[in-house]
């Protein structure tokens, strides 16, 4: 069967134009691409390359992370934003540790199993590391599938039709499958990008729908995220960096500043409840254990 035409466009185009990313380099391991997944998930390129390199550098191995503290992956997090996701690859890695021999599962229903990763990190890991053929899905490619499949400007809310609609383009062959799925997320990140598309450098151009109908501005029913300054988001982030920076302190003494202390304990109290914060007798410390 031939390859879809899209996918016949992307691999040439992929293989020519792809970044240089540490993740796509030969043998970088399964562990390397999950620590990946983790750190990329709404987080640019550019912040995540230094602390990957960082984090594997220390844990090279999941076993060499689980057995660590969980206070010291949150410190390691640093500034990459979601620090719940340190927690979960923590937790994520004691489990490998602890079912899998140490060594990061290849099979889709045993990935999902584990702590913190869902459809897209299963099957990217499936896909990237161990070259499975498995429809992979992020932000970026149901960008692309809307605008070239389904000429809408901006895609629907994430459905489990997105997975078919990537199906549906994958090579039979599996080592091709992996390289469409990275090249629909490149095509997105650099070319179909959100609010300025450069559909004249486009290797799909003739073939796209949504530039064939004349980019025509159908609704955006995405769900908005909430402004950063002043949110919530920024408090519980702020109380982090104090902990990660000043060790444990006094519940008073954690930012004592901030000018909405309402705020400020409302961020403590959901730092508590996610397990990022654990108090003892009043004195607030990263989670130990």
């Amino acid at each position: 069967m031939p390859a879809h035409p899209l996918a016949a466009r992307l691999i040439p185009w992929y293989a020519r134009e792809k970044r240089d990313l540490p993740w796509r380099a030969p043998g970088f391991g399964a562990w390397g691409v999950l620590v990946s997944e983790f750190m990329l998930q709404q987080t640019p390129v550019s912040r995540v390359i230094p602390r990957l390199e960082a984090w594997l550098e220390r844990w090279p191995t999941p076993a060499a992370l689980a057995a660590d503290a969980p206070a010291e992956a949150v410190k390691q997090w640093a500034n990459l934003g979601y620090p719940r996701r340190a927690l979960w690859l923590h937790r994520a890695a004691a489990e490998i540790r602890d079912r899998h021999d140490g060594v990061v599962p290849r099979d889709v229903d045993a990935l999902l199993a584990l702590t913190g990763i869902g459809d897209y990190t299963a099957r990217a890991v499936a896909a990237f590391a161990y070259g499975d053929r498995h429809p992979v899905v992020d932000t970026n490619t149901r960008r692309v599938i809307a605008r070239a499949v389904h000429g809408r400007a901006q895609p629907a809310p994430p459905s489990r039709r997105d997975l078919d609609d990537m199906a549906a383009l994958l090579p039979v062959a599996e080592a091709e499958a992996a390289v469409v799925n990275a090249a629909a997320m490149e095509l997105g990140a650099v070319i179909c990008t959100a609010r300025s598309p450069r559909c004249d450098e486009c290797p799909v151009q003739d073939l796209c729908a949504w530039l064939n109908a004349g980019r025509p501005e159908t609704p955006d029913l995405r769900r908005r995220q909430a402004k950063y300054e002043g949110s919530d988001r920024q408090a519980r982030g702020a109380v982090l960096r104090a902990l990660r920076e000043g060790g444990a302190l006094p519940q008073e003494a954690v930012l004592p500043d901030w000018p909405d202390a309402l705020q400020r304990d409302r961020a403590i109290l959901s730092l508590l409840d996610d397990g990022l914060v654990e108090a003892e007798d009043g004195v607030l410390h990263l989670p130990r254990s």
